[in-house]
């Protein structure tokens, strides 16, 4: 299999964390001098948009709809403090315009645009939430492999099964698909996830991504998905340092 260069991050249920999970690695991807594009497949929730500061003019429903709307007149930059570019493309639409672009039509116009973005960014990152829509379906189908985000617990690790089952239905499973445990406590419920993401100290999203320049245990475990999303050596220094050592910097 070549270097994946889109991921689905997937949640097995819903409140899974999937969105900051994807500004956040993507974030992480940024200070590695990488540019990124997320694009949002969770039209229920848009929560995509709490990321985005800016008014959004031009959103992915008008992107899936409208065959004149290039995709990059509904990417916005995200303010991150590193050398690379997180580009964001959020819903924030009316109930009619999210029918719009819940169509077969809609999903293969979605199918195009994740690979016509692929060539132009480095990485390509949607938010998924429980596969259920065309518009998911496209997500899953069109990107490269999926990052299968369970909330820690029982409830999340049960849910796992049926994600995997779905994407098999779908033809939509991939060699490189990974499971992601998320806001881990202590030891994990889920069983033996690829990737296990402690909490942040940070939950307001204004004030994300915090991946950008944090270290600690949260940015590790986000540079941990990352690398494994795709099979990147990101050279990135989040590592806790002592007082004695940053000034020895």
């Amino acid at each position: 299999m070549s270097t994946p260069r889109s991921v689905a991050v997937a949640g097995a249920t819903g409140g899974a964390g999937t969105t900051r999970l994807v500004v956040e690695t993507a974030g992480i991807l940024a200070r590695d001098d990488r540019d990124v594009a997320v694009f949002d497949a969770a039209f229920a929730t848009q929560g995509l948009a709490q990321y985005v500061p800016e008014r959004v003019d031009v959103d992915a429903t008008r992107l899936l709809t409208d065959d004149a709307v290039a995709p990059s007149e509904t990417l916005v930059d995200l303010d991150v403090d590193a050398s690379g570019r997180v580009a964001a493309c959020p819903v924030r639409a009316s109930f009619t315009e999210l029918a719009d672009a819940k169509t077969a039509a809609a999903a293969e116009r979605f199918d195009a645009v994740l690979r016509e973005t692929a060539d132009a960014f480095d990485h390509v990152l949607v938010d998924v939430p429980p596969v259920a829509a065309n518009q998911h379906v496209a997500a899953v189908s069109a990107t490269d492999r999926a990052a299968l985000v369970a909330r820690d617990g029982r409830r999340g690790a049960d849910a796992l099964p049926r994600l995997r089952d779905r994407l098999r239905d779908l033809d939509a499973a991939s060699p490189g698909d990974f499971v992601v445990a998320n806001r881990v406590a202590d030891a994990p419920v889920v069983a033996d996830p690829a990737v296990a993401v402690p909490e942040s100290d940070v939950v307001d999203p204004a004030a994300a991504p915090v991946c950008d320049t944090a270290t600690g245990a949260f940015p590790r475990a986000v540079s941990e998905l990352a690398e494994r999303a795709f099979d990147a050596d990101l050279d990135v220094d989040v590592e806790q340092r002592t007082v004695t050592e940053r000034l020895l910097d």
